[in-house]
């Protein structure tokens, strides 16, 4: 369930057609708009299938741990958008993506300690948050200098 609150609450700010991300420079290795929901779905589903295994054998303080472990990372998760398009700044977005990457690594952790095929089926979500990180730097590097659109 909060896996699926934070894919909603993120989701609400991507605007891929408007024109201030479209007018937005992007390296030639930028992925099809389509193809964000169908990697995000299956990794949504991944972070809440090792999630709920983990709960399930998570007790006491380390349930706890993972717990806050799990908010913070799809707080941060649900940030990212936020800061990239609704503040439509590739930089507020890097930050906010670089924050995902760590907790996301702290996640991973936190998850081996209750249930290792729980943290190794985390793995693919944080390559694709690493692989987001090195897109947003490279677009907050090529658009450095332009003025950003305000429609």
């Amino acid at each position: 369930m909060a896996t699926a609150a934070a894919a909603a609450a993120g989701a609400a700010a991507v605007k891929p057609d408007s024109a201030w991300y479209t007018g937005l420079l992007k390296p030639r290795w930028h992925p099809p708009s389509w193809a964000f929901g169908a990697v995000w779905t299956p990794l949504y589903a991944g972070v809440a299938w090792a999630a709920g295994r983990a709960f399930d054998r998570a007790r006491g303080r380390e349930r706890d741990r993972l717990a806050a472990s799990l908010a913070v990372n799809l707080s941060l998760n649900a940030a990212w958008s936020w800061l990239f398009f609704a503040a439509r700044s590739p930089r507020a977005g890097l930050v906010g993506t670089l924050l995902l990457d760590v907790s996301t690594l702290e996640l991973i952790r936190t998850t081996s300690r209750t249930d290792r095929g729980a943290a190794t089926a985390l793995f693919p979500y944080s390559a694709w948050c690493w692989f987001a990180t090195a897109l947003n730097a490279r677009i907050a590097q090529l658009n450095h200098r332009s003025r950003s659109p305000q429609h």
